[in-house]
């Protein structure tokens, strides 16, 4: 990653921290309070891939980057988000922006919220309302799961209600401070951009052909931690060695790599996935139970990411990672069953390609092309993106979801055009 690109993902990175002021509005249910600053971003939408978290019923729509319900005389519309998980977090405030229009006298809009899937409770309710609404949650909902449903009584296709920039911020997480993010199952970090806080041992006569590296963390183990597992595969022409700082940036970070010569056929990344599962079930070895293998990424770089592509139907696998490299007939997502991380180049030839794959993909993915990116740098450019991809998807970092990737003004946003839809 070039220095002035390093520089504004350090900034993103402080500012995500800091606290944010919320808007306050009055609605139909009284004067709406300020919430505490918020500190961690645990849910966010803007309607800028569709629905995105939200189901619909009725006349819902978000053609427009937000989300438009219609009134109906045969049935009333409703949004209603995915459940957000709030385990860890604490001081919990929803927000969003709303306009109503055209709404008569006897019709309303309501937003509410239920707790661990029971009844909704209301937030707000009005005929008319413009702007953005803030409201704190009671601490009951700390820690528990919440769902945000909003909801149009209105006979007209005429009468509406836009909802847009929704948001579930949390004042406190974790056992620290208030601007302490939740843990995951690796020891955590302020700073991805930054090496993580393990030693690292590199094997460069690893795998099943004792051809390939593995990169693990030097004290595997400690603490009671066992190791998500990435797989990597270079790009063609090149070999582990040429991704050493990065292979290295990950496994400091707790995750246990292994890289070796790619090819488009995927099969070697399966072979090497079974060697590490026996390297966990082997007492005489030094990984011995300090694998997670149930938490496990496979991906590449160009040639790397075609072989992902080939097996990233594995039933073991929680994520692939796919840097500029676009499959080249566009099936290449046909196979993917998991949350997908597309990253390219503005300046990268197989661009072209990497976006028509994020056209053609149906499970949720999200991408970026990266600002002043050719081929041979995306990986370079794109590995702090991994690094934060990976602790959310094989760590269970649920906060980066919003935080770094899925809200507006998201960590990772500004590195370059993006884009993501179906979560």
């Amino acid at each position: 990653m070039s220095t002035p690109t390093r520089r504004r993902l350090r900034r993103r990175l402080r500012l995500s921290a800091a606290a944010t002021a919320c808007v306050v509005a009055a609605g139909a249910a009284g004067v709406l309070s300020s919430p505490a600053s918020a500190a961690t971003s645990v849910f966010g939408e803007d309607f800028s891939g569709g629905l995105g978290a939200f189901t619909s019923t009725g006349s819902v729509s978000a053609a427009t980057g937000a989300a438009r319900m219609s009134g109906s005389l045969l049935s009333d519309p409703t949004l209603t988000s995915a459940p957000v998980a709030l385990s860890g977090f604490s001081g919990i405030s929803v927000s969003y922006t709303r306009t109503a229009s055209g709404l008569d006298l006897g019709e309303s809009f309501t937003v509410a919220y239920s707790v661990d899937g029971g009844t909704f409770t209301t937030l707000e309710s009005a005929r008319t309302a413009s702007g953005a609404a803030s409201f704190p949650l009671p601490s009951s909902v700390d820690g528990r799961t919440v769902r945000l449903r909003f909801t149009l009584d209105a006979s007209s296709a005429l009468e509406s209600l836009t909802v847009d920039d929704v948001l579930v911020r949390a004042a406190g997480g974790g056992s620290g401070g208030p601007t302490d993010p939740p843990g995951g199952s690796l020891p955590p970090v302020t700073d991805v951009t930054a090496p993580g806080p393990y030693a690292v041992t590199v094997d460069t006569t690893a795998g099943p052909g004792n051809d390939g590296w593995l990169v693990y963390p030097a004290d595997a183990g400690r603490d009671g931690v066992d190791h998500p597992v990435l797989v990597w595969g270079p790009g063609a022409g090149s070999d582990p060695a040429a991704y050493e700082d990065m292979l290295r940036q990950w496994a400091s970070h707790g995750f246990v790599v292994y890289s070796e010569v790619s090819s488009s056929d995927g099969s070697y990344m399966v072979d090497a996935l079974d060697w590490i599962e026996d390297r966990n079930a082997d007492p005489a070895d030094p990984l011995y139970q300090d694998v997670d293998t149930s938490e496990v990424a496979f991906g590449g770089h160009s040639r790397g990411s075609i072989g992902t592509f080939d097996v990233a139907d594995d039933p073991r696998l929680e994520t692939t990672v796919h840097v500029a490299g676009g499959s080249f007939d566009g099936n290449g997502p046909d196979s993917l069953r998991n949350p997908a991380l597309y990253i390219g180049g503005d300046d990268d030839f197989a661009t072209s390609n990497v976006e028509r794959d994020y056209t053609n993909t149906d499970v949720p993915v999200w991408l970026n092309v990266l600002d002043g990116t050719d081929h041979i740098a995306a990986t370079r450019n794109g590995q702090h993106i991994i690094t934060a991809w990976l602790r959310w998807h094989l760590a269970d970092e649920e906060f980066r979801r919003t935080r770094d990737f899925l809200a507006p003004g998201c960590t990772f946003c500004g590195l370059g055009e993006t884009r993501y839809k179906n979560w």
